[in-house]
């Protein structure tokens, strides 16, 4: 039997906690792993992306203009509107609890978060979070409650204004139930946490329960949101840390509980709503996370409890790109590489070592998660880094963090798809540090059974090598899951010798076999020229700068490995079609290409198109006169004019730049010259002729 909102709006109206609690509990089984509430909104979203693709909403809601809204989602509105003005009083902690699950359930609902996108709602479920360095707000009468009606529509929104020295002035958010109003007025913080509101402990508190599956933020989860075909009640996607259900966390200390579900209402709704992202912006949130994942850090006891911190920063950090460079500019880069430090527990060697013992227990999966929601976030702040030149202090901070991730790339896991995971995040932060501070993935000492080239420690690049081929047989999502892991190979190669000779080593190895084309069979090297023909532009430049770069951008060696028809694409881009090579001459080292016996033999028989030896075709002309002969050429000739007039085909020819030019210029000059020596030789003609009569 469906569980009666009205009736639960009442209990909040009276105070009657006990009535609450029970109610709410039976509504949060209800709606557990409840994602949508209304499909027909979702296949009228649906069919306007697919008609309307420039189509953008004015609210967090493309529907809100609708005449006839879902009963159900008033009662929701209504219902949020409610609990953020109940949790402010002085509640048991179980019923403070149950009323923040229901908020988070409804946090869900882009349709319903009006209530929740106040700055007094996201400042509640800050301070409720263990958010301390928050604004301070005046104090303002308690919200009183009208009488009850069906509808409840948001009148006018809250706005928040800077005051002359600095401050923000809230007016509160009224919404309006038939011809009473209720409003929720904008309470000072400090009262949620003294005498008039929550007794809430500003401590440091752990959260060792499942993520909320609601605040996903990958591909997938955006797709199933967006084209899944659910019922009006759809489960949701399970969470990658859920190892417990949310009734499994009784057991936990109260305020812990509450402040993780505090937490993961406040991601879902800056997820869901843009104006809740503006307004969390403007109301400083990320200050308030760096100083609780700053306390943590320097805190005796190891912080726990940091994920939900960790996950809202990353949503901030990716949805406010003005966030970014605020973080940034408040050495962000620095506490979050603290952090990872922390939560992988690196012991330090010599400078820029890390000592990473393999044969260490695995990574646990939550430590893991948290690792990666640092790397993502460090990702938002540095991305743009490598295109900046750094000082020496700046230099020092990301050899620092080199040296870190070098261990994340190393470091065992718990499961081989979370390792892939935590490898990958870690590639992306890489590629995006400065060049000139990776030296230090290859400055570690030689020990047993480690790789090595020239004297110098290969483990990080072997790893990244297998990374990479892990990535090429899955050929899933190649641009975002590959293109990364490729460019910092190809700029790592041409930074590092040793990193070069051993690269080469492993995906080009000394020719042997010239039976079968290079984009045949199962070798690094064939994988990675198949690519040269791929579809998508990105992947298929990124495939052919990383071999053209271990061959040393020798064109004729290029041509060697891949054959010409594969190496065409990146040749014509670079303006190498004529062979020549680029000047100003790349500087690379001199140590010679040894060709191998085999390769030797069958040189003179290899096609240089592709790239094999080829079986000996009878010849096509045999047995005809020249007469014959210069018909067929002829008759061929005339084939690609009339397919070039059509526009068909364009004949092209190589310029004097080594690029592809259009032939039709060319071939309009030698008609014009050909008619102009046509013209002559009739000249000379009829003078001939006139002289002799």
């Amino acid at each position: 039997m469906p569980v009666d909102v009205e009736k639960i709006i009442q209990f909040i109206k009276q105070g009657d906690q006990d009535n609450v609690q029970t109610h709410l509990d039976d509504y949060n089984t209800e709606n557990l792993q409840c994602f949508f509430f209304d499909v027909e909104e979702r296949e009228r979203r649906k069919f306007r992306r697919n008609k309307v693709r420039e189509y953008v909403p004015d609210s967090d809601s493309d529907l809100d203009s609708d005449e006839n809204e879902d009963p159900d989602l008033i009662l929701r509105r209504r219902l949020a509107a409610a609990l953020i003005w109940f949790i402010r009083m002085r509640l048991q902690p179980g019923v403070l609890r149950v009323c923040l699950r229901t908020l988070r359930i409804i946090s869900r609902d882009r349709k319903a978060l009006a209530p929740l996108i106040t700055d007094y709602a996201i400042l509640t479920l800050a301070r409720l979070g263990g958010l301390s360095a928050l604004p301070i707000w005046p104090e303002e009468e308690e919200a009183e409650w009208g009488s009850s009606h069906s509808d409840i529509t948001p009148e006018n929104e809250t706005e928040t204004h800077p005051d002359n020295n600095g401050s923000n002035t809230q007016h509160p958010t009224c919404y309006r139930e038939g011809d009473d109003s209720v409003c929720v007025s904008a309470a000072c913080a400090q009262s949620l946490v003294s005498e008039g509101g929550l007794q809430v402990n500003p401590v440091n508190v752990t959260s060792n329960g499942n993520i909320g599956r609601e605040t996903q933020n990958d591909h997938h989860e955006e797709n199933m949101r967006k084209d899944g075909v659910c019922g009006p009640l759809t489960r949701g996607k399970r969470d990658a840390r859920g190892e417990k259900d949310e009734e499994g966390e009784e057991g936990y200390d109260d305020g812990e509980v509450w402040r993780k579900e505090a937490m993961k209402a406040l991601c879902n709704i800056i997820y869901n709503s843009p104006k809740a992202q503006e307004r969390a912006s403007i109301l400083r949130l990320l200050h308030g996370l760096s100083e609780r994942l700053k306390d943590g850090i320097h805190s005796s006891s190891p912080p726990s409890g940091q994920f939900y911190e960790l996950r809202l920063l990353f949503l901030l950090t990716a949805l406010r790109p003005e966030l970014r460079i605020e973080l940034r500019q408040e050495r962000g880069v620095s506490m979050l590489t603290t952090a990872l430090e922390q939560s992988l527990e690196v012991c330090w060697g010599e400078t820029h070592e890390v000592l990473t013992d393999l044969t260490a227990p695995p990574v646990c999966k939550e430590v893991t998660q948290l690792a990666l929601e640092i790397l993502k976030t460090l990702f938002n702040i540095t991305y743009s880094v490598h295109r900046q030149e750094v000082d020496e202090e700046a230099g020092a901070l990301y050899r620092h963090l080199a040296a870190v991730l070098r261990h994340c790339l190393l470091v065992p896991c718990e499961g081989e798809d979370r390792k892939e995971e935590l490898q990958g995040h870690t590639v992306n932060v890489l590629s995006a540090l400065p060049l000139q501070c990776l030296d230090v993935l290859l400055s570690v000492r030689l020990s047993e059974g480690s790789k090595e080239s020239g004297g110098v420690n290969m483990d990080c690049v072997h790893t990244l090598l297998l990374f990479m081929e892990k990535r090429l047989d899955r050929g899933h999502k190649l641009k975002e899951k590959l293109a990364p892991v490729l460019n910092l190979l190809t700029e790592s190669s041409k930074a590092h010798r040793e990193t070069r000779h051993y690269l080469r080593q492993q995906i080009l190895p000394p020719l042997r076999d010239v039976e079968m084309r290079p984009e045949q069979g199962s070798t690094l090297r064939s994988k990675l020229v198949r690519l040269m023909t791929h579809v998508d532009t990105d992947i298929k430049h990124c495939a052919a700068e990383l071999l053209f770069v271990l061959c040393k951008e020798n064109v004729s060696r290029f041509v060697k490995y891949t054959g010409y028809g594969n190496a065409a694409g990146l040749l014509a881009a670079r303006g190498l079609l004529n062979g020549r090579g680029p000047s100003p001459q790349p500087q690379y080292s001199s140590d010679s290409d040894s060709d191998t016996e085999e390769y030797r033999q069958a040189k003179d028989r290899i096609n240089p198109v592709t790239g094999r030896v080829e079986e000996e075709q009878p010849d096509p002309m045999e047995g005809m006169t020249e007469e014959e002969k210069e018909a067929e050429a002829l008759r061929l000739i005339n084939m690609f004019n009339r397919l070039s007039r059509n526009k068909i085909i364009q004949p092209m020819g190589v310029s004097t730049d080594g690029k592809l030019a259009p032939l039709c210029g060319q071939t309009r000059h030698s008609a014009v010259q050909e008619e102009e020596e046509e013209e002559e030789e009739e000249e000379e003609e009829e003078d001939d002729s006139e002289t002799e009569q």
